[in-house]
């Protein structure tokens, strides 16, 4: 229905109503006028119906539940271990700090603590971009003094619209040795948990939870953002 008929027929439906109005009113019935201004809010309520909002891909809701965390940092544990090949010893202290944000980018920093030399680990930083009708996500890795390390920017993108809650990124420089499809699974359930983790046809290997229900205080910038 176009806007301008829709305007018309809104008027005329208006018109109609408040002429049974003032042909009741000399009546003094109340109640009949209570009803007849009711129908003038259903009346204007069944039009805009009709002007229902557009719905919002589950890739863009799923960016918007991660942009929502920008400015706030949380503590992650390991929750799958990946054996021979795992990034951590599991008694670290986990951080992610959602720090830069923009209509299209989220950079979040992933600090990992040294206990053995009382230190941190900020070489890691997570990129999502939301690039129209998918989602990527890339890795800055850095050193210490800024520069990027050889083994920088590698990531995948989404191939479906997955959910507001998962999304799964494809890595398509190779699959696993029996053929899986490789990447990264990320999952955000808004108050309770942000989820990052490497998975092989859609299950995990490699998976940090975040707990949502508390921010913690702001790490230091990551290596070369400072």
């Amino acid at each position: 229905m176009q806007p301008l008929m829709q305007q018309k027929m809104q008027q005329n439906r208006q018109q109609k109503i408040q002429q049974k109005i003032q042909q009741h009113s000399a009546g003094g019935t109340r109640i009949f006028r209570g009803a007849l201004a009711a129908a003038v809010v259903v009346a204007i309520s069944g039009c805009s119906a009709e002007q229902a909002a557009p719905t919002v891909e589950p890739h863009v809701a799923f960016f918007n539940a991660l942009h929502s965390l920008c400015g706030n940092a949380y503590a992650g544990e390991r929750i799958v271990e990946r054996p021979g090949q795992d990034l951590l010893e599991g008694d670290e202290a986990l951080t992610v700090h959602f720090r830069e944000c923009s209509e299209t980018e989220i950079k979040a920093p992933f600090h990992i603590e040294q206990p053995a030399t009382n230190s941190w680990d900020r070489s890691r930083t997570w990129i999502y971009t939301l690039a129209g009708d998918h989602l990527t996500i890339n890795h800055d890795h850095r050193e210490p003094d800024g520069s990027h390390s050889e083994h920088t920017f590698y990531g995948g993108a989404t191939v479906d619209s997955g959910t507001a809650e998962q999304q799964m990124f494809i890595y398509t420089e190779r699959t696993g040795d029996a053929g899986e499809v490789l990447g990264w699974r990320i999952e955000v359930v808004p108050g309770e948990r942000y989820s990052y983790g490497t998975m092989a046809d859609g299950e995990w290997t490699w998976r940090i939870d975040f707990d949502l229900s508390t921010t913690i205080a702001a790490p230091p910038a990551p290596w070369g953002f400072e």
